[in-house]
């Protein structure tokens, strides 16, 4: 029988505890969209380079759960094919996933309850800004100057992107050491046709963390920003 040295049982303990830090994702959803049923959903996250699927699962009489197993707490997306549906942060709590005609939320963590928050106060900036347009034909309607039109529809424009841009600013830098800051980060800099390097970016990297630094997804935007600035220089 072979005799194990203590400082041997202590590095056997250890990388059994590695090999089985492996957690569970136990994700459960529930969604009245007809439209879905019968439908495959995947979860993907950022891997690679791309957008990668970690689990999948069938809409069977509205309902859809993924149980995949997880390596760390990160940030994801439901996609619906190539539809992005909506955001949502993985660990190992039991999370619930609620699909409706009026509402997109997840719940059953503190970080997702942050998301969703930060999402609802979007939102309604970004209904505000859409509402423009309405506004204006409603006070041509009303007989009002059209030139005193643009200029106050202008400026209110001018604020609501302010607002949008310090929000979004703002809840990124108070997240640069969770999962929340670099995803958040990515969707954002996925509305740009390419990657650019905004005064608003260039300051979310000199303040970055290293945990913020270090995302894959953000690396790559860096890389690639910089790459395309030179090149608009030259």
């Amino acid at each position: 029988m072979k005799h194990y040295r203590l400082h041997d049982l202590l590095l056997i303990s250890l990388l059994l505890t590695l090999a089985g830090c492996h957690s569970k994702m136990n994700i459960q959803g529930t969604t009245s969209l007809a439209e879905l049923e019968g439908r495959m959903l995947y979860l993907r996250i950022y891997s690679d380079g791309d957008l990668r699927a970690i689990d999948s699962s069938r809409v069977v009489h509205g309902r859809f759960q993924f149980d995949a197993d997880m390596d760390s707490v990160t940030m994801g997306s439901l996609f619906l094919g190539d539809e992005s549906i909506m955001p949502i942060v993985i660990d190992e709590t039991p999370l619930t996933i609620t699909l409706t005609e009026t509402e997109r939320r997840v719940t059953g963590s503190e970080l997702n309850d942050t998301l969703y928050a930060f999402i609802r106060e979007k939102a309604d900036l970004d209904e505000q800004m859409q509402a423009l347009p309405r506004r204006e034909s409603q006070m041509i309607l009303e007989g009002l100057d059209h030139t005193d039109i643009i200029a106050q529809l202008n400026q209110e424009a001018a604020q609501l992107s302010a607002r949008n841009d310090q929000l979004v600013t703002a809840f990124i830098k108070a997240h640069m050491d969770d999962p929340l800051g670099p995803g958040v980060f990515m969707i954002a800099t996925s509305n740009y046709p390419y990657p650019v390097l905004t005064p608003q970016i260039e300051e979310l990297i000199t303040l970055a963390s290293p945990y913020f630094r270090s995302h894959a997804y953000v690396q790559e935007y860096v890389r690639m920003a910089k790459e395309n600035m030179e090149k608009m220089n030259e």
